[in-house]
């Protein structure tokens, strides 16, 4: 699957939402063009049941929220004391139903090693049927000291993932260590730059591996300037997919292309 980290661009009119339809309606065109969302707006604040649930209902079957850990957990609290705040993040994800990808925590940038403890025993309690990945962003979480490497095993142990950053100024962060049957990859893009194709070709063939390994979910979380570029990612990781791996991806659609192929029908 692949999508971008908002639904909320006024650039995609006309291209990947109809010209004229009224921002009210971008939840469901949004489903039903990409697979799935980083769906940042959970990291911000903890939405009601309700809410969740209207927004999976705009969206097609199979697609899939991956929901951001709220900050008041992952930065605030920094996992002491949050069982208030666990419980109404666990609902909202309930409601989201089988539209529900695996939700993903953002470590603050400064989170090393040394501070896991309280994590660790977080992830302890977390319930096992709702899929979880941790993004690692210090540089000590790649360096495999004793601490970081207990925290690796804690995850393989438990099934939960680690998100994978592919971007140039991050090069450790693209560890490529799967510790669940999932993966969750959060891609830099640099507006269809060579180094674009090059790196998503090697996602799909790592795809075709994988899958032979156990591997069921893959999510390419796209990354692009104002996410202009977002739409043209996915359609090239979907054709790379196919030629790869052999599989069919959800891609957008040009609306411009298809408005000027009825032109001329």
């Amino acid at each position: 699957m692949a999508g971008g980290t908002m639904w909320t661009i006024r650039d995609w009119r006309g291209s990947v939402y109809p010209e004229k339809d009224p921002q009210r309606t971008w939840p469901g065109h949004y489903g039903r063009q990409f697979g799935t969302l980083e769906f940042n707006a959970t990291h911000y604040r903890i939405h009601p049941a309700d809410r969740m649930a209207e927004w999976a209902s705009a969206m097609p079957e199979g697609f899939r929220f991956c929901p951001k850990f709220p900050q008041i957990i992952t930065h605030f609290r920094r996992f002491n004391d949050c069982d208030g705040p666990t419980d109404d993040f666990i609902d909202g994800l309930l409601a989201l139903g089988n539209k529900l990808g695996p939700a993903f925590i953002q470590l603050p940038p400064h989170f090393a090693p040394k501070h896991a403890a309280a994590m660790a025993t977080y992830l302890e309690k977390w319930p096992r049927e709702l899929r979880v990945a941790v993004e690692f962003r210090h540089p000590e979480w790649f360096e495999g000291d004793a601490q970081a490497e207990e925290m690796w095993s804690q995850l393989r142990d438990l099934g939960m993932g680690a998100v994978i950053s592919d971007t140039a100024g991050r090069r450790d962060a693209l560890h490529m260590r799967v510790t669940a049957p999932f993966v969750l990859v959060r891609f830099g893009g640099y507006e269809g730059h060579a180094s674009d194709e090059a790196r998503l070709v090697q996602w799909a063939q790592r795809i075709a591996e994988w899958k032979d390994q156990g591997l069921t979910e893959f999510h390419l979380l796209v990354h692009q300037p104002d996410s202009l570029h977002t739409p043209d990612t996915c359609r090239q990781f979907a054709r790379l997919v196919k030629q790869q791996a052999g599989l069919e991806m959800q891609a957008p659609t040009d609306l411009r292309a298809a408005t000027q192929g009825d032109l001329f029908a």
